[in-house]
């Protein structure tokens, strides 16, 4: 079989939520805000944006779905 014919590779997110993920933290919220700036998008300022941001990251990344 033709790999070009193999269609798109499936979905890897969200993974399944650990209990505790250090990789998960203030500074990769801040470093995505950064690069959300360097694209031209406005700066986050509002801390209220910011956990909005980390919010829509944590729902991207992880499921809290057990089925």
């Amino acid at each position: 079989m033709d790999s070009s014919s193999a269609g798109p590779a499936p979905a890897v997110y969200p993974l399944p939520a650990p209990d505790d993920d250090s990789r998960f933290s203030l500074g990769l919220v801040l470093d995505l805000a950064a690069v959300l700036a360097e694209h031209g998008y406005p700066p986050i300022t509002s801390g209220a944006d910011l956990l909005n941001l980390q919010q829509a990251l944590f729902g991207f990344l992880y499921t809290l779905d057990v089925t």
